[in-house]
């Protein structure tokens, strides 16, 4: 699922547990509770069926399995056949698997974890160079 940080160190979020304010994470994270805030993380975080995360959330990788509401800034969104995202999504890459559901926006801003800009492919600046006459 993910890969071992350096620090080998995990944070779990206990289902029944409720988090809120402004919450940082140095090393992977696993949330069954509830977290409410500005969330901010240097590694992956995992959001499990249980779990709920509302707010402002920037990390370098999210899989969701349970529910996300907000504003996201990340590398890579994974959410899974029981995952919910609603809200501003600002990321590299983005997988939905059968059953999850996207709610909300996905923008394309350059932001501090996003290493890679965006560049169109070839066919699409040919579409926006010469569009099509009827």
């Amino acid at each position: 699922m993910f890969k071992k940080s350096k620090t080998g160190g995990l944070t779990f979020i206990a289902q029944g547990t409720k988090l809120t304010g402004d919450i940082q994470f140095t090393d992977e994270a696993l949330i069954s509770g509830e977290l409410q805030g500005t969330i901010q993380s240097t590694s992956n975080i995992n959001i499990e069926l249980d779990g709920y995360v509302e707010g402002e959330l920037q990390c370098v990788e999210l899989r969701v399995s349970g529910s996300f509401k907000g504003k996201l800034n990340c590398n890579k969104l994974n959410i899974t056949s029981t995952g919910r995202v609603d809200g501003e999504v600002n990321c590299q890459s983005m997988e939905i698997f059968e059953g999850g559901q996207f709610i909300g926006m996905r923008v394309r801003e350059s932001a501090e974890l996003l290493s890679n800009t965006y560049t169109p492919s070839e066919p699409a600046k040919q579409l926006a160079e010469n569009p099509a006459t009827s």
